[in-house]
């Protein structure tokens, strides 16, 4: 079967001769979990979501297989957690009940406890992340750090003085003052018109930046508030290219992903030159990896033991640094004080008469990897669904299966 999937290298190959299949057939209590089959174990790649075919059968599991992945397995019940109120959830994920889910992922005590897969989901492929891509890139920014090519103090330098071959005469008042924080916490104060912002998107190299810093509306102390917009991570990312030693493009790769054991991903190039620093186009990460990513905020910025991430960055970054002013949180969620961070969020959850901390990554059409610190708890979501429920299922039917 040929599907059509963006591969490189020999991926490209492997599609064209169709000796890469879906597996569809997995279900509850199955041995193994859905896979593409004969699927290098590295590679580069984007995966079109409309090309995967559906599962005929969720994948359900309370003992997670041990893959020699890095991440530990256990069971749910046994090491913690409600297992029937978990599976109960579950089922009615595999019956379309909620969300168009993919992957459902929970990680208790350091332990992988609960493993499914729905519809499009593959435990080998990797899912599009859409704006969890950004809280990547400040993790990348993080390991910048941590190697000694950038420091804290940083974060409150002007962004331009990283950008050396920038042409400051053509500046819109204000622009030389962007810090990096300011940019990481969608607070840069740039302001663009729609069809001014297509043309920028589709400049290449630095002068993408420069050409931001020039179109935009003169920028004073006062215009640095919240606005969601994709230029932010788009600078961030030519920082992490101009500090560190070769390209942004292979520092994430080897010493972001690589010491990360993660070896499957997809992060394309933009125009600019530069792997997505945003969502859209952005990365595509497996649902094992995306578990990695919220034990390193878990863990303050250690994974196996290792400080990949400096602790003082994985406070700052999941800390309350802005008031967002948009509200994507359902009606009927049991969620206050949503705030973000360095492209990252931040919310209380709400259980019976107790708020839950939970710093998370947050991508467009169901992408989470949720971290509550306090229950030791990460859980990781991939969905293809446009009414995103999530953020209201998590506080009525999973915390509650691992509060004593």
């Amino acid at each position: 079967m040929v599907i059509s999937l963006k591969f490189k290298n020999l991926l490209t190959v492997a599609i064209l001769t169709g000796v890469v299949s879906f597996n569809s057939f997995a279900a509850e209590n199955a041995p193994h979990a859905p896979e593409v089959q004969n699927l290098p174990t590295k590679g580069e790649f984007n995966v079109i979501e409309r090309a995967i075919p559906e599962l005929k059968k969720a994948f359900i599991d309370s003992t997670p297989e041990d893959k020699k992945d890095g991440i530990p397995v256990g069971e749910l019940g046994a090491d913690g957690g409600n297992k029937d109120m978990i599976l109960k959830l579950a089922r009615e994920m595999a019956d379309s009940k909620h969300d168009l889910y993919d992957s459902m992922l929970i990680s208790y005590k350091g332990k992988l406890v609960f493993e499914s897969y729905y519809s499009r989901g593959r435990i080998n492929l990797p899912h599009f992340q859409r704006s969890a891509t950004k809280s990547y890139t400040a993790m990348a920014i993080g390991r910048a750090m941590q190697l000694g090519y950038l420091t804290m103090a940083d974060l409150n330098k002007p962004v331009v003085s990283f950008l050396k071959d920038l042409n400051s005469e053509k500046f819109v008042d204000g622009a030389e003052n962007i810090t990096l924080e300011q940019v990481m916490s969608m607070r840069s104060g740039l302001r663009i018109s729609g069809k001014k912002i297509t043309e920028i998107t589709n400049t290449p190299g630095l002068n993408q930046v420069q050409a931001l810093l020039e179109q935009s509306i003169a920028i004073t102390p006062v215009s640095h508030t919240f606005s969601y917009q994709g230029i932010d991570a788009n600078i961030a990312m030519h920082v992490l290219d101009a500090v560190v030693p070769g390209s942004a493009k292979d520092f994430i790769k080897n010493e972001v992903l690589g010491k990360m054991g993660i070896t499957v991903y997809g992060w394309p190039i933009d125009v600019n030159g530069l792997p997505h620093g945003y969502g859209g186009d952005g990365s595509n990460q497996r649902s094992r990896d995306m578990l990695k990513w919220g034990t390193l905020i878990m863990n303050k910025g250690k994974l196996n033991g290792k400080q990949l991430i400096p602790a003082a960055f994985i406070a700052k970054a999941t800390s309350r640094v802005a008031e967002p002013n948009v509200n994507w949180v359902p009606d009927d969620a049991e969620v206050s004080g949503l705030s973000y961070g360095y492209f990252m969020w931040r919310a209380d959850m709400k259980v019976g008469d107790k708020l839950y901390d939970n710093k998370f990554v947050w991508g467009g059409g169901g992408q989470y990897v949720m971290t509550i610190e306090e229950l030791d708890l990460v859980i990781v979501f991939t969905a293809h669904g446009r009414d995103d429920i999530t953020l209201a299922l998590v506080p009525k039917r999973i915390l509650p299966a691992f509060i004593k």
